[in-house]
């Protein structure tokens, strides 16, 4: 049984990242993970998972949503230090940490890359894509017009893109970041999976199974 091994992918919003981490993951038979953790750091805390819900990729929340509470919660102190953005950050990270050294397993967004630091099997990957690939892709989950999506794409990628940068010593979409960065519109989802799934192999010696699905060829 080989070790253990991480794929931790950044991406822009719209890019079709999800997507193809989804497709990875089904092909290595690997866990994937999400917005899972924030439902796993929420029980292993006993904090709600509406509270790292609001936090999720996006520095600078916090500070709006404790104003919000304290007239309701008293003094503030208690929930100022158990609440802060650099604590919540510390559970999640204890959360992939704790995953990451259990199975093998691919992280979507949450700065994996960084947190995973010290991992000996990661492959980091930031995958982007062309705007007008973004936006229609946006369009159709959110159901807005295109002026809309493009807001939508700017303004979630600044939240992802801040929230990288303060914790983590990279940055956010540069390339000497990662081992890979991408654009999925020049291959499709399909094809840049594959593409991405050739590299991890090359890229930590990993050896595939044969697909039981597919029908053995001929010998002659």
């Amino acid at each position: 049984m080989s070790e253990p091994y991480v794929i931790c992918i950044g991406r822009q919003l719209g890019s079709g990242g999800r997507q193809i981490g989804h497709i990875l993951a089904q092909e290595l038979d690997i866990n994937y993970y999400d917005k899972e953790i924030l439902s796993i750091a929420a029980e292993e805390s006993g904090l709600g998972r509406n509270v790292f819900e609001r936090t999720d990729e996006h520095k600078g929340f916090f500070r709006s949503f404790l104003g919000a509470v304290q007239p309701f919660i008293g003094g503030g102190d208690f929930y100022a230090n158990q609440l802060s953005e650099e604590n919540l950050f510390t559970l999640q990270s204890g959360v992939i940490k704790k995953l990451a050294s259990e199975h093998s397993c691919l992280f979507i967004g949450r700065v994996a890359d960084y947190i995973l630091r010290d991992h000996p099997r990661r492959i980091t990957i930031f995958i982007s894509a062309n705007m007008e690939d973004r936006a229609r892709r946006v369009m159709d989950e959110r159901k807005v017009d295109f002026k809309q999506a493009i807001h939508l794409i700017q303004e979630g990628d600044n939240q992802r893109a801040g929230y990288y940068n303060f914790y983590s010593s990279g940055t956010w979409g540069s390339a000497d970041t990662y081992d890979l960065c991408i654009n999925s519109s020049l291959l499709g989802i399909s094809e840049t999976a594959a593409f991405i799934k050739e590299f991890i192999a090359k890229r930590i010696n990993l050896e595939f199974m044969p697909d039981v699905n597919q029908p053995t060829p001929e010998l002659f």
